[in-house]
């Protein structure tokens, strides 16, 4: 049976960047695995993570995702793991060299956008590949963002 955006089971975020999309422009995401220790999938499992100041790295040919904190979990005891770890992300080589490419060459980021569980119970994280804003373009977003809001709160109070 082919699954509808009705039937399409619901993936669980766990944490988002909202502070990426004003940071940065952002032009093409992926959606990569994770290695995770046990502690560390109950610990999201939990809710208790923050992507906000990480970013992607390379290293090696593979990609590193640095910064990314996932709190201890508590009932974990000597076994839990560093919150701040660097933890390895799981794409396709097609995929690792199109992002190595793009990162050398054109001088963009990579910015994880979302933290989630798949439908299939699966730790995932949405990378963005991202340019730098500004500070005018940032202001310039802003202001584009209120016209907006007041172009609509004046059409609904037309009503």
């Amino acid at each position: 049976m082919a699954t509808t955006p009705e039937t399409a089971p619901e993936r669980k975020s766990v944490a988002l960047n909202r502070r990426a999309r004003h940071e940065y422009e952002i032009l093409e995401t992926f959606e990569a695995g994770l290695v995770l220790t046990g502690s560390e999938v109950k610990s999201l499992r939990d809710g208790r993570a923050n992507i906000t100041d990480a970013f992607g790295v390379v290293n090696n040919g593979e990609l590193w995702l640095l910064n990314a904190h996932i709190a201890p979990y508590e009932k974990g005891g000597y076994v839990n793991h560093a919150p701040t770890r660097t933890r390895k992300l799981l794409l396709h080589k097609r995929e690792i060299r199109k992002l190595i490419g793009a990162l050398e060459r054109k001088g963009l980021s990579l910015v994880p956008m979302e933290l989630y569980f798949a439908p299939s119970g699966i730790a995932k994280v949405r990378m963005a590949l991202g340019r730098g804003k500004k500070a005018h373009d940032k202001r310039e977003d802003l202001k584009a963002k209120e016209a907006a809001r007041d172009i609509a709160r004046a059409l609904r109070s037309r009503r």
